[in-house]
């Protein structure tokens, strides 16, 4: 994925009023499934609601963390009015008909996880492929003697899944640094906890846990603390859930790769509302709006820290 910043010229027209003297839109964000992670992009939403005072922005969680419930709510979203919807796909390469049928009616954009086969205008957020090197280059600096790595993530199907799986591999190739498997637990926070007490009991060559997705690397986390192993396994984690940001700051994890949710709901709203009032120069030619990830170390999770504060307002 490229980086690009067409999108910065809808974001200026959109700040500056152009969009807020056409007609009213309804424009949606969708997420994959409850989870803290949204927090930030709501805020973005929030935001952009601000310089969309004439725009009714709606942020929503499906009824489960399934494709076919996110369809079912694009379909009611739809069916109710809505203008425009922007969304983190479950499992995008098995919705593309259900993206092809909304997208066939009104704008649609993906985000998180890209479905580039379906008819979607643009894919706004972070590249998972870089996002995976970036945690590979955590693991490289923190076990520059090698080591044997155990992956957790949500959906092993997903886009994001697989990107960042490979990123990671392609960072840590011929480096001593082995990652030996991938265990998913579909949204499950339960399993997401028992998938780490399982791995600690069966695998006691595991010296090295990767949390692909946001509530991963708390679970981590707590069964590390619960077994007496925290400090004794380098942790590499992905996103800002607060018990991750706590255990890099004391050094129990090597790191963390952090997105911008906050960027994507805040660019994906004023970009909607451009292509509603006719204006699609924020969209790239190849489609792909890539908002850059970061790695969060010791060094500056204090700052980082201080930064979502003032985002979500204190």
């Amino acid at each position: 994925m490229k980086r690009s910043s067409a999108l910065l010229t809808a974001v200026a027209i959109c700040a500056g009023g152009g969009a807020q003297a056409q007609e009213q839109h309804s424009l949606a964000f969708v997420v994959n499934a409850a989870s803290d992670f949204w927090k930030l992009a709501e805020g973005g939403v929030l935001a952009a609601q601000a310089e969309l005072p004439d725009h009714d922005l709606q942020f929503r969680y499906p009824a489960t963390g399934t494709a076919a419930a996110q369809n079912q709510l694009m379909d009611d979203l739809v069916a109710a009015g809505v203008d425009a919807i922007m969304i983190s796909s479950v499992d995008p390469s098995n919705s593309i008909d259900a993206f092809n049928r909304i997208a066939a009616q009104i704008p649609l954009l993906t985000t998180d996880s890209d479905a580039p086969q379906s008819d979607r205008i643009a894919y706004l957020g972070s590249s998972n492929t870089l996002a995976g090197v970036q945690a590979g280059e955590i693991a490289l600096s923190a076990m520059p003697d090698g080591g044997t790595c155990m992956g957790f993530v949500g959906f092993l199907g997903a886009d994001n899944a697989v990107e960042r799986i490979a990123g990671f591999r392609q960072a840590i190739e011929g480096s001593g640094i082995e990652l030996v498997d991938v265990r998913g637990d579909d949204v499950d926070f339960a399993r997401a906890r028992s998938n780490v007490d399982d791995v600690l009991a069966a695998n006691p060559e595991i010296d090295c846990m990767v949390g692909f997705y946001s509530y991963n690397p708390p679970k981590i986390y707590e069964a590390l603390q619960a077994s007496g192993r925290l400090g004794d396994i380098t942790v590499v984690a992905f996103d800002e859930d607060p018990i991750t940001l706590g255990a890099v700051r004391q050094g129990n994890f090597a790191g963390t790769v952090v997105q911008d949710p906050y960027q994507w709901g805040y660019q994906g709203m004023l970009l909607m509302a451009a292509v509603l009032a006719g204006d699609t120069s924020g969209v790239p030619e190849d489609g792909l709006i890539i908002v850059p990830t970061k790695i969060i170390d010791q060094s500056n999770v204090d700052a980082f820290e201080a930064e979502l504060r003032e985002r979500l307002g204190g």
